[in-house]
């Protein structure tokens, strides 16, 4: 990270105050590598909450600079206006991945919204807040497609993908997920949106252990697969995301549709559309989603993946 680049940063930063996001947003966005000098930042809008991310330990005159623009920031007129009740730097490549609090009142629960949606975030202690918002035109795209379907929600994480699911009026929703604690906030989403829980399944299991089970409610006419890249003893993305894709027939119906996913910059969209046409042939590539335009990035193929499909009869 270099300081010459933080004039950058400042402009963006201010212009996005200009006229505030009225729902959660990416206000800036350096991993995509289009600001040099900034490619490990990000800054989000939380409406109300700021949230700066540092990934990668700075330089002392570096972090000292961010700090001096972050505190000019807060005492503009712009800020003051904002509505913002909070800036916080959260430092992802230091152990326990510490959040400070630079400005106002830090309230680790947020509630947010996403497309009229509403989802808890969490500004703890946690690496990961509960809701990745480059994937919002994906849960644009399952609450378009879900009317009266049966849908499949694999690595589920706090079920962003099942709210819009019903909120788009599928009959049920299947999530599957190892982390308990991730499904349970997951409930807290659907609860926050007025949604009736005897439409939703929450199963807290591996899926390689656990075919039966997910068959068991199936078969589904939409698949969603959105898995981290690692996830240590249980999934390994180049390894094990074949597994899943061969699995597909016997989890769809006759004209079911796959979302099939991967956010691994080193992991391009050939890998998901060679990996199902060898896996499972009758599962054909459709069509790839865009990307929110506030994730810019320098490489198609550098950030979120987001892959439709459908089972041709």
């Amino acid at each position: 990270m270099e300081t010459h680049a933080l004039v950058t940063l400042e402009n963006i930063l201010h212009a996005a105050l200009s006229a505030p996001p009225t729902e959660v947003r990416r206000l800036f966005h350096g991993r995509g590598r289009c600001y040099e000098g900034l490619e490990q930042m990000t800054v989000d809008w939380l409406q109300g909450q700021v949230l700066v991310c540092l990934f990668k330990e700075p330089s002392e005159e570096f972090l000292t600079e961010l700090q001096a623009l972050l505190a000019r920031w807060t005492e503009s007129d712009l800020w003051q206006k904002s509505g913002a009740t909070s800036l916080l730097l959260q430092h992802r490549a230091r152990e326990g991945v510490p959040m400070e609090l630079l400005w106002g009142t830090h309230n680790e629960q947020q509630d947010v919204t996403e497309s009229s949606l509403k989802y808890r975030l969490d500004l703890g202690g946690k690496q990961n807040n509960g809701l990745f918002f480059d994937m919002r035109l994906g849960r644009d795209w399952v609450r378009a497609q879900a009317g009266q379907k049966r849908v499949l929600n694999l690595f589920s994480y706090t079920c962003g993908f099942s709210v819009a699911a019903i909120a788009g009026g599928a009959d049920h929703v299947v999530n599957l997920d190892m982390a308990k604690a991730a499904l349970n906030r997951g409930r807290e989403n659907h609860r926050l949106n007025g949604h009736d829980l005897k439409n939703v399944t929450f199963m807290g299991h591996d899926l390689f252990k656990s075919w039966g089970k997910v068959r068991k409610y199936g078969p589904y006419d939409l698949v969603i697969i959105d898995p981290p890249s690692f996830q240590k003893g249980s999934f390994a993305l180049t390894k094990d995301y074949r597994k899943i894709l061969r699995r597909l027939p016997e989890l769809l119906t006759e004209s079911g549709q796959v979302l099939a996913c991967v956010n691994d910059p080193a992991v391009t969209s050939q890998f998901l559309i060679e990996g199902m046409a060898e896996e499972s042939p009758e599962v054909t590539f459709d069509y790839r989603l865009d990307n929110p335009p506030e994730f810019q990035d320098i490489d198609p193929e550098g950030g979120l993946k987001a892959l439709v499909f459908s089972r041709k009869p």
